[in-house]
Protein backbone atom coordinates (compact mmCIF):
# COMPACT_ATOMS: atom_id res chain seq x y z
CA UNK A 1 0.00 0.00 0.00
CA UNK A 2 1.35 3.27 -0.79
CA UNK A 3 2.16 5.92 1.89
CA UNK A 4 0.72 9.00 2.18
CA UNK A 5 3.10 11.56 2.20
CA UNK A 6 3.69 13.75 5.75
CA UNK A 7 3.94 17.61 4.34
CA UNK A 8 7.20 18.94 4.89
CA UNK A 9 7.40 22.50 7.29
CA UNK A 10 9.31 25.56 6.08
CA UNK A 11 12.12 25.96 8.66
CA UNK A 12 14.10 28.96 8.57
CA UNK A 13 15.86 28.72 11.82
CA UNK A 14 13.88 26.76 14.35
CA UNK A 15 10.17 25.10 14.18
CA UNK A 16 9.17 23.37 17.73
CA UNK A 17 6.00 21.60 19.11
CA UNK A 18 5.02 19.70 21.95
CA UNK A 19 2.39 17.01 21.70
CA UNK A 20 0.69 14.53 22.84
CA UNK A 21 -0.56 11.71 20.32
CA UNK A 22 -2.73 8.77 20.57
CA UNK A 23 -3.38 5.81 18.85
CA UNK A 24 -2.93 5.73 14.93
CA UNK A 25 -0.69 9.17 14.54
CA UNK A 26 2.18 8.38 11.95
CA UNK A 27 4.52 10.54 9.75
CA UNK A 28 5.70 9.19 6.59
CA UNK A 29 8.39 11.23 4.57
CA UNK A 30 10.10 9.16 2.31
CA UNK A 31 13.35 11.74 2.06
CA UNK A 32 12.85 12.65 4.89
CA UNK A 33 13.86 16.86 5.46
CA UNK A 34 16.13 19.18 4.43
CA UNK A 35 16.58 20.47 8.49
CA UNK A 36 17.29 18.28 11.25
CA UNK A 37 14.74 17.04 13.63
CA UNK A 38 15.21 16.15 17.46
CA UNK A 39 12.47 14.07 19.40
CA UNK A 40 12.44 14.00 23.65
CA UNK A 41 10.26 11.66 24.54
CA UNK A 42 8.23 12.30 27.81
CA UNK A 43 5.99 9.52 28.19
CA UNK A 44 4.20 6.61 26.16
CA UNK A 45 6.42 5.15 23.64
CA UNK A 46 7.79 6.25 20.07
CA UNK A 47 8.26 3.85 16.79
CA UNK A 48 10.72 4.76 15.08
CA UNK A 49 11.30 2.87 11.36
CA UNK A 50 14.36 2.54 9.62
CA UNK A 51 15.51 -0.12 6.44
CA UNK A 52 15.05 -3.63 7.86
CA UNK A 53 13.73 -2.80 11.05
CA UNK A 54 12.78 -0.17 14.06
CA UNK A 55 13.67 1.88 16.85
CA UNK A 56 11.17 2.19 19.84
CA UNK A 57 11.83 5.27 22.09
CA UNK A 58 11.08 5.42 25.82
CA UNK A 59 10.51 8.00 28.22
CA UNK A 60 13.73 9.57 28.59
CA UNK A 61 15.27 8.91 25.35
CA UNK A 62 16.06 11.70 22.55
CA UNK A 63 16.14 10.94 19.44
CA UNK A 64 18.02 12.63 15.78
CA UNK A 65 17.19 12.49 12.81
CA UNK A 66 20.21 13.49 10.31
CA UNK A 67 19.03 15.80 6.94
CA UNK A 68 16.96 13.53 3.98
CA UNK A 69 16.84 10.46 6.60
CA UNK A 70 13.41 8.73 6.22
CA UNK A 71 11.00 9.83 8.60
CA UNK A 72 9.06 6.90 9.58
CA UNK A 73 7.10 7.42 12.89
CA UNK A 74 4.98 7.37 14.98
CA UNK A 75 2.72 6.27 18.43
CA UNK A 76 4.22 2.65 19.25
CA UNK A 77 1.84 -0.12 18.54
CA UNK A 78 1.63 -1.54 21.70
CA UNK A 79 0.56 1.88 23.50
CA UNK A 80 -2.65 4.34 23.14
CA UNK A 81 -0.11 7.66 23.32
CA UNK A 82 3.07 9.34 22.96
CA UNK A 83 4.45 12.19 24.49
CA UNK A 84 7.00 14.25 23.06
CA UNK A 85 8.87 17.74 22.32
CA UNK A 86 10.13 18.13 19.15
CA UNK A 87 12.56 20.68 17.01
CA UNK A 88 12.90 21.40 13.61
CA UNK A 89 16.12 22.69 13.12
CA UNK A 90 18.91 23.99 11.08
CA UNK A 91 22.12 23.65 13.32
CA UNK A 92 24.70 26.61 13.57
CA UNK A 93 28.30 25.48 12.40
CA UNK A 94 29.90 25.19 15.55
CA UNK A 95 26.96 22.69 17.08
CA UNK A 96 28.08 19.91 14.63
CA UNK A 97 30.43 17.96 17.43
CA UNK A 98 27.27 18.75 19.66
CA UNK A 99 25.51 16.46 17.02
CA UNK A 100 28.32 13.60 16.89
CA UNK A 101 25.43 10.85 18.69
CA UNK A 102 25.97 7.00 17.92
CA UNK A 103 23.51 5.80 15.15
CA UNK A 104 20.68 3.45 15.81
CA UNK A 105 20.84 2.66 11.82
CA UNK A 106 21.99 5.45 9.04
CA UNK A 107 21.29 8.75 9.65
CA UNK A 108 19.02 7.86 12.84
CA UNK A 109 20.90 8.23 16.07
CA UNK A 110 19.66 8.67 19.87
CA UNK A 111 20.71 8.92 23.45
CA UNK A 112 19.33 7.69 26.94
CA UNK A 113 19.07 10.33 29.51
CA UNK A 114 18.28 8.00 32.12
CA UNK A 115 19.55 10.46 35.28
CA UNK A 116 16.60 11.55 36.59
CA UNK A 117 18.50 15.03 37.09
CA UNK A 118 19.48 15.42 33.71
CA UNK A 119 16.78 14.81 32.25
CA UNK A 120 15.00 17.23 33.93
CA UNK A 121 17.17 19.68 33.06
CA UNK A 122 16.83 18.19 29.39
CA UNK A 123 13.10 18.36 29.47
CA UNK A 124 12.59 22.14 31.41
CA UNK A 125 15.14 23.68 28.67
CA UNK A 126 13.75 21.98 25.93
CA UNK A 127 10.19 23.41 27.18
CA UNK A 128 11.46 26.65 27.42
CA UNK A 129 12.95 26.38 23.38
CA UNK A 130 9.62 25.50 22.66
CA UNK A 131 7.57 28.31 24.51
CA UNK A 132 9.97 30.80 22.75
CA UNK A 133 10.14 29.68 19.50
CA UNK A 134 6.08 29.85 19.42
CA UNK A 135 6.16 33.30 21.57
CA UNK A 136 5.58 36.74 20.59
CA UNK A 137 9.14 38.36 20.82
CA UNK A 138 10.16 39.95 17.78
CA UNK A 139 13.80 37.45 17.57
CA UNK A 140 11.95 35.00 19.32
CA UNK A 141 13.83 32.29 16.71
CA UNK A 142 17.28 33.22 18.15
CA UNK A 143 16.43 33.23 21.59
CA UNK A 144 15.20 29.45 20.45
CA UNK A 145 18.10 28.80 19.04
CA UNK A 146 19.99 29.86 22.15
CA UNK A 147 17.99 27.48 23.94
CA UNK A 148 18.08 24.50 21.59
CA UNK A 149 21.53 24.91 21.93
CA UNK A 150 21.68 24.28 26.02
CA UNK A 151 19.15 21.52 25.00
CA UNK A 152 22.15 19.90 23.14
CA UNK A 153 24.88 20.74 25.61
CA UNK A 154 23.18 18.85 28.82
CA UNK A 155 22.40 16.33 26.13
CA UNK A 156 26.44 16.04 25.68
CA UNK A 157 27.12 15.03 29.29
CA UNK A 158 25.18 11.35 28.03
CA UNK A 159 26.43 11.07 24.80
CA UNK A 160 28.94 8.63 25.09
CA UNK A 161 31.22 10.06 22.33
CA UNK A 162 31.66 12.83 23.95
CA UNK A 163 34.69 13.75 25.67
CA UNK A 164 32.35 15.34 28.58
CA UNK A 165 30.50 12.31 29.25
CA UNK A 166 33.46 10.16 29.70
CA UNK A 167 34.48 11.48 33.33
CA UNK A 168 32.70 9.37 36.51
CA UNK A 169 29.98 11.35 37.47
CA UNK A 170 31.77 11.43 40.68
CA UNK A 171 34.56 13.24 39.36
CA UNK A 172 32.07 15.83 37.73
CA UNK A 173 30.78 16.30 40.89
CA UNK A 174 34.26 17.06 42.66
CA UNK A 175 34.91 19.81 39.97
CA UNK A 176 31.62 21.38 39.80
CA UNK A 177 31.80 21.85 43.78
CA UNK A 178 35.35 23.08 43.72
CA UNK A 179 34.29 25.58 40.74
CA UNK A 180 31.43 26.96 42.51
CA UNK A 181 33.51 27.26 45.98
CA UNK A 182 36.47 28.45 44.37
CA UNK A 183 37.43 30.65 47.88
CA UNK A 184 36.67 28.18 50.47
CA UNK A 185 39.13 26.01 51.87
CA UNK A 186 38.79 22.61 50.95
CA UNK A 187 40.43 19.08 51.75
CA UNK A 188 40.06 15.98 50.17
CA UNK A 189 38.40 14.38 53.31
CA UNK A 190 35.71 16.96 52.41
CA UNK A 191 35.67 16.14 48.15
CA UNK A 192 35.22 12.71 48.74
CA UNK A 193 32.38 12.47 51.32
CA UNK A 194 30.68 14.95 48.61
CA UNK A 195 31.59 12.45 45.79
CA UNK A 196 30.56 9.53 48.01
CA UNK A 197 33.65 8.21 47.58
CA UNK A 198 36.44 7.06 49.63
CA UNK A 199 39.80 9.37 49.21
CA UNK A 200 42.28 6.88 47.67
CA UNK A 201 39.65 6.24 44.92
CA UNK A 202 38.63 9.90 44.34
CA UNK A 203 42.21 10.69 44.02
CA UNK A 204 42.70 7.92 41.73
CA UNK A 205 40.05 8.43 39.65
CA UNK A 206 40.35 12.13 39.40
CA UNK A 207 44.07 12.02 38.48
CA UNK A 208 42.91 9.12 35.39
CA UNK A 209 40.31 10.96 34.24
CA UNK A 210 41.42 14.53 34.90
CA UNK A 211 45.17 14.42 34.46
CA UNK A 212 46.20 16.59 37.72
CA UNK A 213 45.16 15.43 41.45
CA UNK A 214 41.82 16.82 43.10
CA UNK A 215 43.97 20.19 44.51
CA UNK A 216 45.86 20.81 41.84
CA UNK A 217 42.58 21.36 39.43
CA UNK A 218 41.46 23.28 42.40
CA UNK A 219 44.19 25.55 42.12
CA UNK A 220 43.97 25.63 38.21
CA UNK A 221 40.56 27.26 38.81
CA UNK A 222 41.58 29.80 41.19
CA UNK A 223 44.54 31.35 39.21
CA UNK A 224 42.32 31.18 35.74
CA UNK A 225 39.88 33.23 37.90
CA UNK A 226 41.99 35.50 39.24
CA UNK A 227 43.62 36.16 35.60
CA UNK A 228 40.17 37.05 34.28
CA UNK A 229 39.58 39.44 37.26
CA UNK A 230 43.26 40.78 36.91
CA UNK A 231 42.00 41.35 33.35
CA UNK A 232 38.76 43.37 33.63
CA UNK A 233 38.51 45.29 37.06
CA UNK A 234 40.92 47.05 38.88
CA UNK A 235 40.82 45.62 42.00
CA UNK A 236 44.10 45.55 43.71
CA UNK A 237 45.74 42.04 44.09
CA UNK A 238 45.44 41.83 47.21
CA UNK A 239 41.77 41.49 47.19
CA UNK A 240 41.54 39.08 44.31
CA UNK A 241 43.85 36.80 45.87
CA UNK A 242 41.45 36.60 48.36
CA UNK A 243 38.86 35.71 46.24
CA UNK A 244 40.00 32.68 44.85
CA UNK A 245 41.16 31.32 48.07
CA UNK A 246 44.95 32.74 48.62
CA UNK A 247 45.28 34.04 51.75
CA UNK A 248 49.13 34.94 51.18
CA UNK A 249 49.34 37.63 48.89
CA UNK A 250 52.86 36.66 47.95
CA UNK A 251 52.17 33.07 48.03
CA UNK A 252 49.63 34.15 45.32
CA UNK A 253 52.32 35.92 43.43
CA UNK A 254 54.57 33.20 43.26
CA UNK A 255 51.99 30.47 42.28
CA UNK A 256 50.37 33.05 39.17
CA UNK A 257 53.81 33.79 37.90
CA UNK A 258 54.39 29.97 37.98
CA UNK A 259 50.69 29.06 35.81
CA UNK A 260 51.21 31.99 33.79
CA UNK A 261 54.84 33.15 33.24
CA UNK A 262 54.03 37.02 34.73
CA UNK A 263 53.36 38.46 38.01
CA UNK A 264 50.14 39.27 38.58
CA UNK A 265 50.92 43.26 37.96
CA UNK A 266 52.96 42.48 35.05
CA UNK A 267 50.51 40.49 33.82
CA UNK A 268 47.53 43.39 33.89
CA UNK A 269 49.91 45.73 32.60
CA UNK A 270 50.10 43.84 29.76
CA UNK A 271 46.46 42.49 29.38
CA UNK A 272 45.11 46.03 29.77
CA UNK A 273 47.74 47.68 27.33
CA UNK A 274 46.09 45.14 24.38
CA UNK A 275 49.37 42.52 24.77
CA UNK A 276 46.82 39.28 23.57
CA UNK A 277 50.06 37.33 23.14
CA UNK A 278 50.86 35.90 26.52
Amino acid sequence: MERIETPIPVVIQIVTGHFLQGKGYTNWREHGTADWLLILTLSGKGRFGYQGGEYTAQAGDITLLKPHTLHDYGVDTSLQQWELIWAHFHPRPHWHSLLDWTEVAPGLLSLSLQTPALLRQVESVFAKTDALARGAMRRKEEFAMNALEEVLLWCDAANPRSEQARLDGRVQEAMNYMCQHIAEDMSLEHLADISNLSVSRLAHLFRQQVGVTPLQFLEQQRLDRAAQLLEVTSRPIQSIAGEVGFDNPFYFSLRFKRHVGYCPRDYRRLRQDGDRSI
